[in-house]
């Protein structure tokens, strides 16, 4: 079976306008019967948007972005992907209609090189792999030095670097990334981020999920007035010290 045979997938061209990219509904999401992990979470994604999805360890930031993406089931509420109903899509159809997701944890093929990693990315489309490898490698031109050896063997730095390189071999107008820093050192962090603000200024929406606050923020240059999900937060007391942390990112850039 060839991808053009697969029912769901559904190329969607990017249109301009003033509606959101994503927009996501009272999600309502979980990864076994009757245990719900996110409870009526909504999620916007507007056009040259660079977000975060900001919580603790453990409040469900992972599978919010995991539901979105179609890796788990959405038991109540929708995703709108471009005025698309997307809600119960799988991956692959995602990827097509220009959705893109990077997970925190095992995001490479370790015994694939990094071209081949990056064909993976770019298997529902291999005529135009050559012209998608240039762009990629222009945003991580380590990629293209690299090409030939194995992703396991390269730092984790430089693996964060092939996993979102694969991310946005289908050009997606949107691109989920699951903690891009995490267990990276505070330089390689500031790589990351820099590559994350490169990617958002081409055009990319960009929603990450982040543990931190004032670094996150810091790092990404992500203005105080962007807007942050408040969802995963489940009191007043929390909400507010988000919002005076977004005050102090706000001094730091005035």
């Amino acid at each position: 079976m060839t991808p053009d045979d697969l029912p769901e997938i559904e190329l969607v061209p990017t249109a301009d306008g003033d509606g959101p990219l994503l927009e996501a509904t009272g999600i309502v999401a979980g990864y076994v019967p009757e245990v719900n992990i996110l409870n009526g979470c909504n999620v916007t994604v507007h056009r040259g948007e660079l977000a975060g999805i900001i919580g603790p360890n453990g409040a469900g930031k992972s599978t919010l972005l995991k539901a979105l993406f179609g890796l788990i089931p959405v038991r109540n509420g929708t995703v709108i992907l471009r005025g698309k109903d997307i809600t119960g899509k799988r991956a692959h159809a995602l990827v097509a209609m220009g959705l893109g997701y990077v997970p925190q944890n095992n995001n490479v093929f370790p015994s694939l090189t990094v071209q081949e990693n990056l064909e993976m990315g770019m298997y529902q489309r291999p005529g135009e792999f050559a012209d998608r490898f240039d762009h990629v490698c222009a945003l991580f031109p380590l990629l293209g030095q690299r090409r030939s050896q194995r992703a396991g063997s390269l730092s984790g730095g430089e693996r964060q670097m092939v996993a979102m390189g694969r991310a946005l071999m289908m050009e997606p107008s949107v691109l989920l990334l699951d903690e891009p820093s995490a267990g990276l050192s505070p330089a390689l962090q500031d790589e990351v981020f820099v590559r994350c603000r490169r990617i958002n200024q081409e055009g990319v929406a960009i929603r990450t999920g982040h543990h931190c606050t004032q670094p996150l923020m810091e790092r990404m240059g992500v203005p105080a007035t962007a807007r942050a999900s408040l969802a995963l937060y489940n009191t007043k007391d929390e909400i507010d010290a988000l919002v005076r942390a977004l005050d102090k990112v706000r001094e730091i850039f005035d």
